[in-house]
């Protein structure tokens, strides 16, 4: 075999190298809107552009190695495009043809050589289509990278805006369908009364509609939600008053003060979505339940978080157990996040407990100006005494 300079060869060795180039010509010769999806359909091209390179390399008759050199280089970039742009599944039967021209398009121009220096010749030849795939694979890993980070991000977000939904805004619906059927029945009777669960059902909505709000400016951007910090431990107070004076449930809350200053923001937040929970589970299912207890008890490290109701109504207590929501699973997740623990179940005579263990900042000391001496803030020198709201 050898080269040839006649018209016909010649014309038949330019035709890799014009239809490489023709269809790239062709992806990118329209509007900006359409070239990506152009780019993408480049396989098949690259694929019979490798088949015609192939064939004019081991024809009889060859033309000059001008034209190869320019087929290498088409090639090499349709490589890069199709490595880039085109479909997983288009890939395998596009790059291996393409990779194959590139690389044996030398070995009929040496004659006499050895085998392992053909193989060499070929290794060599391989760089440009391994440095193609590279240039067109790393643009494509980021861009899958972007992808994932952004399907994440959204996963996150809805789980946080069904978590707010649940943890805050079903505890302010619940209280208000509590509320509506006191009145219902009592309306007739005692007038005054309906209108106090009247003004209740206001302020729940009115609590529901300010967290769906947040939650509303939390989808709009990370900056919006960061402004209005979600509630803690220092808001639990209303949160128990407004659930006694909702239901048949006497409530107890027991917050030492040195609670609010041990948990972090974020442990604070969870508590207190952790006593929204535990509250709602409680109206929801033993609403005949006569007393319930929200106690935080401080140690060296940690913060133990119980809500107990008694009995009340026991069928429904128990279904509670089997049926099993969102919440808790969800409440236990963070937790877990946290390095604390979430656990609930029978308590007593047919009651309830939820328990959690929160990680909490080591005690400080604290120093009396007046005595002049060191002394450990412990959970018995603050206010331990429950507080009871009606």
């Amino acid at each position: 075999m050898g080269e040839s300079t006649g018209p016909a060869v010649m014309a038949l060795g330019a035709l890799p190298s014009l239809a490489a180039a023709g269809s790239l010509v062709w992806a990118v010769a329209c509007r900006r809107t359409g070239v990506r999806q152009r780019l993408a359909r480049l396989a098949r091209p690259a694929a019979v552009c490798a088949a015609l390179s192939l064939i004019t390399s081991f024809a009889p008759l060859r033309a000059g190695s001008g034209w190869k050199l320019a087929e290498v280089a088409l090639l090499s970039l349709l490589v890069a495009v199709v490595t880039r742009w085109s479909r997983e599944d288009h890939l395998a039967w596009a790059l291996p043809p393409a990779a194959l021209a590139v690389t044996l398009w030398p070995l009929p121009l040496v004659t006499g050589d050895s085998f392992l220096e053909s193989i060499g010749i070929g290794t060599f030849w391989l760089l440009p289509v391994a440095a193609a795939v590279a240039a067109g694979a790393y643009p494509r890993r980021q861009e899958l990278r972007r992808r994932r980070a952004v399907a994440e991000a959204r996963s996150a977000q809805r789980l946080q805006l069904s978590r707010d939904l649940h943890d805050f805004v079903a505890h302010d619906i619940s209280g208000i369908v509590v509320q509506a059927q006191a009145a219902r029945f009592v309306a007739a009777t005692d007038p005054a009364h309906a209108v106090l669960a009247l003004e209740r059902i206001e302020k729940a909505g009115l609590s529901a509609l300010a967290a769906m709000d947040r939650t509303v400016r939390m989808l709009h951007g990370p900056e919006a939600a960061a402004t209005e910090p979600l509630p803690d431990v220092s808001h639990l107070r209303p949160l128990v008053e407004n659930f006694t004076a909702a239901g048949a449930t006497e409530a107890h809350l027991d917050l030492p003060h040195p609670v609010t200053e041990r948990l972090s923001r974020e442990a604070g937040s969870v508590a207190y979505r952790i006593v929204v929970e535990g509250l709602t589970n409680i109206r929801r299912h033993a609403p005949d339940a006569s007393r319930a207890t929200v106690a935080f008890t401080p140690t060296a490290t940690t913060v133990e978080l119980r809500i107990t109701n008694d009995r009340g109504a026991g069928p429904s207590a128990r279904r509670a157990s089997r049926s099993g929501g969102l919440g808790l699973p969800a409440l236990t997740e963070h937790a877990q996040a946290l390095g604390g623990t979430l656990t609930a179940g029978p308590h007593g005579d047919g009651g309830w407990q939820l328990t959690a263990v929160l990680p909490a900042a080591p005690r400080k000391r604290r120093r009396h100006d007046d005595a002049g001496e060191d002394a450990m803030t412990t959970p018995e020198d603050s206010t331990t005494m429950p507080e009871k709201t009606r």
